[in-house]
């Protein structure tokens, strides 16, 4: 269970990364046109699919850094729980600390 709440955390990061930098990325204008810029926007909106229009602030900029941070903030949240939830089954604390398992 500890390596699978691990592998949780990491995706958990490259996920809000993503979208982080995918935020940053069109708040600063960057060239869509070049291929690394192109594959964040990619992967970012990919992800970012399901809370596209929750917000309608008036904008492009307003309304990706909205929609776009609603989502990486679900995502941490939710990539947290799961992983202490699975670091707690297999009986240590978040912090990679064993705990004492009463019988």
């Amino acid at each position: 269970m500890f390596l699978l709440a691990r592998i949780v955390r990491l995706v958990t990061t490259l996920v809000v990364g993503f979208i982080v930098a995918g935020i940053v990325l069109h708040l600063l204008d960057a060239n869509s046109g070049n291929a690394i810029v192109s594959f964040v926007y990619d992967v970012a909106g990919w992800l970012v699919t399901p809370f596209k229009g929750v917000f309608s602030p008036h904008g492009a900029h307003a309304r990706i850094a909205a929609n776009w941070g609603l989502a990486a903030v679900v995502y941490a949240i939710a990539g947290g729980v799961i992983a202490r939830v699975l670091a707690r089954m297999g009986g240590a604390s978040i912090g990679g600390r064993r705990r004492a398992v009463l019988r």
